[in-house]
């Protein structure tokens, strides 16, 4: 039946052509396991289709729901750990293998005529890779990606004369939002890999051409070796050694959480993605109207010099002894890239140059999908926009440096948890947040300058808002509204769903929580008037709010974060602010804050709830079956050479 088949097959289709052109080549030199590169970046390549296909089963390209349906497969989809851990870890490998890929091409100067295209083609795969890099981290919407995207689509506003359509273009606005992602999400999974392997195509057409150039001393080249079966042996020893390296890089070494984008979260303080940290260290040394020479001049020249190699270098001389500017020059850039990207590294996170600057000031309001689109809003709806707006601004601008509401923030100005009962017009807001010396002039409160007069108004509908909290849930109760209201306070914000970040978290908590918890959650602070004298520690925290399954744990403590709580006694002197009812934190920030109180009680908020199999397990499991699948096939290799060998 397979017979038949089989001659099926070759009747309409040139299979033994197809094989002939794949697999029958001579190597000059024979096989090595210098050449195990190409076949280990193509590897990778289909590694990346597999599991991006797998993850768009589950990924919801929208920014409501992104971060959270990336986590979902992380953590709650059997074998989605290894899915995304190989894709993340795949993409890593994939850009070291293919650069040292380019680089033993170079050494070898394999890019001499007639192979120029095969140098070109590859070089354009490496950028296609870093811009795949690029746009692929926005993915997930979390606090890395976002802000890599908002600092590289304001560096495309850098480039002369059309920056600020590049800039408009990328982000499909002037601000970040739901059509950024739709714009990244389309070249990541469409437009790039289409390139990609169209490139693949042309580079593997290109090079079977005029096939390997093997060694650069004719001596060693004299010797042909057989591409079949010896090196496709070698490529395959590789490709299974890469395969186990990254399951148990998916094992041991969990692709990181950052916790979900919140453009308003000042704590953050971004870096890229070690592949660009050269960038990000050379753009330090271009600050002000320098900025284009870092973040254009610099890069392009670069990428023109790499494109033009083989036009520049035309000598037939491939042994790098014998070529001296090449290797010099090559030298000198490798080191450069290295230096700079440990710098880059090591460095502290700061704002770059206006570039973050400029990022920070767009991302005060960002875009979002209107509820009801083509539907005018009432003014009461339009109120409540730009109230939640202003809230955003409000706290982006650092007013909570110097203003109270709901008990959080500072001390140095009038308390405003309820400016909006004292029966003040707009005109008299808006006139104090432009020119607050007008109603005092010993005032020390410097005046709103940098925002539009929408974001003004917002600010100000945010302020006539907040009124006194007893008033409120008096006239709610009167409303017949209180138990809606007592009801809304037993129920847990949308951060307890989060996977908040824990590095965020411990400068958040040192920030807003660690006067009354101490430091780590672990004193017991003296709260006067309350039944047992102290704030409860939260290190180790109360059992009746801990739990072994973290979002339940989350859960419980998002209850107390969100709507605060009243100590039992007589007259507490500390009460719990509510930060999530009063604004005074995003959801972002609360779930960062939750995350880091669960690690003080030895619970992972990224624990994995359906692994499939134990991560270490299966990483054992595919070392030990790898290990005698290469037993078997070596066994039967030697019994092979011996039959040769005795004839």
């Amino acid at each position: 039946m397979s017979t038949r088949i089989g001659a099926w097959f070759k009747e309409r289709w040139p299979v033994a052509a197809v094989m002939r052109w794949a697999l029958k080549e001579e190597i000059p030199g024979g096989a090595s396991w210098a050449y195990i590169l190409g076949s280990s970046a193509l590897f990778l390549f289909l590694v990346e289709v597999l599991t991006g296909v797998w993850q768009l089963l589950y990924y919801v390209a929208t920014t409501d729901h992104a971060y959270n349906s990336v986590t979902f497969l992380r953590l709650h989809v059997s074998f989605g750990w290894l899915i995304h851990g190989l894709h993340y870890w795949g993409a890593n490998a994939f850009v070291v293998v293919l650069a040292l890929h380019v680089g033993r091409v170079f050494i070898w100067g394999a890019y001499k005529r007639p192979r120029e295209l095969t140098w070109l083609t590859g070089a354009l795969l490496f950028l296609t890779l870093l811009v795949l890099m690029f746009t692929g981290s926005l993915l997930p919407w979390d606090e890395l990606g976002y802000w890599a995207a908002q600092v590289g689509t304001n560096m495309a506003g850098t480039v002369p004369w059309i920056g600020g359509f590049l800039e408009a273009l990328s982000r499909g606005g002037d601000t970040m939002g739901q059509l950024t992602l739709s714009r990244f999400f389309t070249f990541h999974v469409a437009v790039l890999p289409a390139i990609m392997a169209f490139l693949i195509a042309v580079h593997l057409v290109a090079f079977r051409q005029f096939g390997s150039v093997g060694p650069w001393l004719a001596e060693k080249r004299a010797k042909a070796g057989e591409f079949w079966p010896d090196q496709v042996l070698k490529d395959a020893v590789a490709v299974s050694v890469l395969f186990v390296i990254l399951v148990v890089l998916c094992a041991y070494w969990r692709a990181p959480i950052y916790g979900p984008a919140d453009p308003l979260d000042n704590t953050y303080q971004p870096k890229p993605d070690w592949v660009f940290l050269f960038l990000y260290q050379a753009l330090k040394a271009f600050p002000g109207p320098w900025e284009p020479v870092g973040t254009l001049a610099i890069p392009l020249v670069l990428i023109i010099l790499v494109l033009l190699v083989p036009f520049v270098d035309r000598r037939e001389e491939r042994n790098p002894a014998r070529r001296p500017v090449m290797m010099t020059a090559a030298f000198i850039f490798a080191t450069a890239v290295i230096v700079l990207s440990i710098g880059g590294y090591l460095s502290r996170p700061e704002q770059v140059s206006a570039i973050q600057s400029a990022a920070a000031g767009k991302a005060s309001v960002p875009a979002q999908p209107a509820d009801r689109a083509g539907q005018p809003d009432t003014e009461t709806t339009s109120q409540q926009k730009g109230a939640g707006q202003g809230k955003e601004l409000f706290t982006t601008l650092g007013c909570l440096a110097c203003h109270s509401v709901g008990g959080v923030g500072g001390t140095t100005g009038p308390n405003l948890s309820d400016e909006g009962d004292r029966n003040r017009s707009r005109e008299w807001l808006l006139t104090q947040l432009e020119d607050p010396k007008a109603h005092n002039a010993n005032s020390a409160m410097p005046p709103v300058t940098s925002q539009t007069k929408e974001h003004l108004d917002d600010l100000v509908d945010y302020l006539l808002g907040l009124k006194n909290p007893v008033a409120a849930a008096t006239a709610a109760a009167t409303a017949g509204q209180g138990a809606a209201a007592q009801a809304a306070k037993t129920t847990p914000g949308p951060a307890a769903d989060m996977v908040g970040n824990v590095e965020i978290g411990t400068i958040l908590f040192r920030e807003y929580c660690q006067s009354c918890h101490g430091e780590r959650g672990k004193d017991n602070v003296v709260n006067a008037g309350s039944d047992d004298g102290t704030v409860p520690a939260l290190n180790p925290i109360d059992p009746a709010l801990k739990s072994a399954d973290a979002r339940d744990f989350a859960r419980k403590i998002d209850l107390v974060v969100q709507h605060g709580s009243t100590p039992a006694g007589p007259h507490p002197a500390i009460e719990m602010p509510a930060f999530g009812d009063s604004g005074a934190l995003t959801q972002e920030q609360i779930s960062a804050i939750e995350a880091y109180i669960l690690k003080l009680n030895g619970v992972d908020r990224a624990q994995i709830t359906d692994p499939g199999v134990e991560p270490r397990v299966f990483a054992w499991g595919t070392i030990g079956a790898f290990a005698v699948a290469w037993l078997v096939i070596f066994v039967l290799w030697l019994r092979v050479r011996r039959r040769s060998g005795s004839r």
